[in-house]
């Protein structure tokens, strides 16, 4: 069982990666930017998840402000995805599944997706929630969290919700059909469980 889950896990990366590539050199002006941290620096506690069950989760799980630019042309929605690679000993943990985010969005404040919105449809992270769960890293090296916004040719409600990470990257690169994505950008957040 757990190789085929490394062998699915390895394989939604590369298919993730794959896409990420085409879209950045189809579209090199889209960027994503957050105010609450710099791209390859650490997250404040904050955004930390909240839950006294779980030691690790040391903050108050407000999400990020986000904000993309320069997307391609023709984009119907975007999607947002959240992923800590070194979660769970490296099988990685789907922090935030988003999609039908319409094409006129262009961020989301500070603590604006801790919570439902209908600002976008949610899928289903490693939590079990559509919105914005925060790291809940344990204590010695930082793990890396990634965003990564995606430009889509989706309607805005064409996808239904609670969409897993996997589900989601199937239907927007199919097995053999054409890729859904338009372009990505991605951002970078370190973070771990502060030693005080």
């Amino acid at each position: 069982m757990l190789a085929k889950s490394g062998s699915l896990l390895v394989g939604a990366g590369f298919v993730l990666a794959s896409f990420c590539a085409a879209g950045t050199a189809s579209a090199q002006g889209f960027t994503l930017k957050s105010t609450t941290f710099q791209d390859g620096q650490m997250m404040p506690k904050k955004v930390a998840n909240k839950n006294a069950q779980n030691p690790n989760c040391v903050g108050e799980n407000v999400s990020p402000e986000l904000s993309w630019s320069g997307a391609p042309a023709g984009i119907k929605s975007f999607a947002m995805l959240m992923e800590d690679p070194e979660g769970r000993g490296g099988a990685g943990v789907h922090h935030w599944v988003a999609y039908g985010i319409p094409a006129n969005v262009t961020g989301f404040a500070e603590g604006e997706v801790s919570k439902e919105t209908d600002k976008y449809v949610g899928g289903k992270s490693t939590q079990g929630v559509g919105f914005y769960s925060g790291p809940c890293t344990p204590p010695g090296s930082p793990h890396h969290y990634t965003f990564v916004i995606i430009g889509t040719d989706f309607e805005v409600k064409e996808l239904a919700p609670g969409l897993t990470r996997e589900d989601f990257l199937a239907k927007l690169v199919p097995a053999g059909g054409t890729s859904r994505a338009k372009g990505s950008a991605g951002l970078v957040g370190l973070f771990v469980k502060p030693a005080n």
